[in-house]
């Protein structure tokens, strides 16, 4: 299960976690998100994308795409917007929450159906449809709880409102996705 994209360079993850960064600060001082331009044509495909931010090591919002808003920049900058305002666990980020906040980025590789011996922990997300109800759960999720792959696939069905067991069933789909996965804290010199 491997993504035919380009990894991302470093520059490029400093890039986006600077866009998205700027995005909060320009969101929660002016309650909008500032126009992006960009040229790095790798910045421009449209892929999906998660924000998480994290203050003092727990979470404080988390939203993300599956399929993007048009291209890498233009999803990150929306879902960073979306993280400190539209999560509806939190309330929205205050400013002077801004600086404390660590930013984490998810970028989607593609869905693809799973089967759970497909599963590897720390290396694959999982989503769940059946019906009107889907879930998504990253990579690191299943990591940080130390869940097995089955555990993993009953916690997305948890996640969208399903039995644990309901990814079994056969009118449940199962996809894995690759992400990868980086921060502020992550990146920056020890």
């Amino acid at each position: 299960m491997t993504d035919a994209l380009s990894p991302l360079t470093m520059d490029q993850k400093i890039r986006l976690l600077r866009l998205a960064r700027e995005a909060i600060y320009h969101f929660v001082s002016r309650g909008k998100a500032p126009e992006i331009e960009e040229e790095d044509e790798r910045l421009q495909v449209d892929q999906g994308v998660f924000v998480s931010l994290h203050i003092n090591d727990r979470l404080r919002g988390c939203m993300g795409s599956l399929s993007g808003d048009g291209s890498l920049v233009k999803t990150v900058s929306n879902m960073a917007v979306c993280a400190v305002s539209e999560d509806p666990r939190f309330s929205p980020l205050r400013m002077d929450e801004v600086p404390k906040a660590d930013i984490e980025l998810s970028i989607l590789g593609e869905l693809r159906p799973a089967q759970l011996s497909d599963i590897e922990i720390g290396v694959h997300g999982l989503f769940v449809t059946k019906g009107r109800m889907r879930g998504i759960l990253l990579p690191q999720v299943a990591t940080q709880y130390q869940w097995s792959a089955e555990e993993f696939a009953s916690q997305t069905c948890v996640k969208a409102g399903l039995e644990r067991d309901a990814w079994k069933e056969s009118d449940c789909r199962l996809d894995a996705f690759t992400a990868d996965v980086f921060s502020e804290s992550g990146l920056r010199p020890e």
